[in-house]
């Protein structure tokens, strides 16, 4: 009894998770997530909204909507491998104001939220993935109930470098060049000597015709890394057309 859930309400549900031959591979007794974040299998993401406080369902998935043609190490989950899910639906309720986290909850969140984008990413489902990366930033750029110390928010740092990197590269996918430079920027202004970053932030003002600012930042780039082969071929072919009789 009582209302489904709403968007952009939390859900806790008690999930059982098996194989087709009945081997056990998920069993969690209170499971929280918010449908819609982009926190929980699809399957899960699509049924619980359609479940009212207190009901069971089963949910036969397949394989796209579970763990998808590469399957999961953790849980161990085969390739292509379908799953049937015992769902109970405990509690329903509003979702939660941003709190105050200690660093190492917004760390252990932050990490979660990106390996759920690389799932979403390794499916080709690059919109997704773009929600968890950012509510992946969201969790590490959030409120804190302590100052972190210096490994904290070092390890901090380096998780919002990856988040933006990896946003950079779904945006790309999306054909969003602008926003894929605007995410490369802001890695590089936590982390100015970002490899990837750097790179990927040279290709893409190469790409709108800024050859010699494209330039400068490969030379950095290669400056880091100098056997870099992608750099070096980033490199000759801006120095080609730069030389091309068009644009002598």
């Amino acid at each position: 009894g009582g209302p489904r859930p709403l968007p952009g309400q939390e859900v806790s549900v008690k999930v059982l998770g098996a194989l087709e031959d009945g081997g056990l591979v998920e069993r969690d007794p209170r499971l929280i997530f918010v449908p819609g974040h982009g926190d929980v299998v699809q399957a899960l993401e699509l049924g619980v909204p359609t479940m009212q406080p207190g009901e069971v369902s089963f949910f036969l998935a397949a394989f796209p909507y579970a763990y998808g043609h590469p399957g999961s190490r953790e849980p161990d989950v085969p390739p292509e491998a379908p799953l049937l899910f015992e769902v109970t639906l405990l509690e329903v309720r509003d979702g939660p104001d941003p709190q105050p986290l200690p660093p190492a909850v917004r760390l252990r969140l932050g990490s979660q939220r990106r390996e759920r984008g690389n799932f979403h990413f390794a499916r080709a489902d690059f919109a997704a993935a773009l929600r968890s990366y950012r509510l992946s930033l969201r969790a590490l750029d959030g409120p804190t109930t302590a100052s972190p110390g210096p490994e904290e928010e070092e390890e901090l740092r380096e998780q919002r470098v990856k988040c933006l990197n990896n946003c950079a590269a779904a945006e790309l996918k999306l054909g969003r060049a602008e926003e894929a430079l605007a995410a490369c920027e802001a890695a590089l202004r936590i982390s100015p000597d970002n490899g990837r970053a750097l790179l990927r932030r040279g290709q893409l003002l190469a790409e709108q015709g800024r050859d010699a600012e494209a330039a400068l930042v490969l030379r950095r780039a290669l400056e880091l890394d100098p056997a870099n082969k992608v750099i070096h071929t980033e490199l000759s072919r801006l120095a080609k057309r730069q030389s091309s009789p068009s644009n002598t």
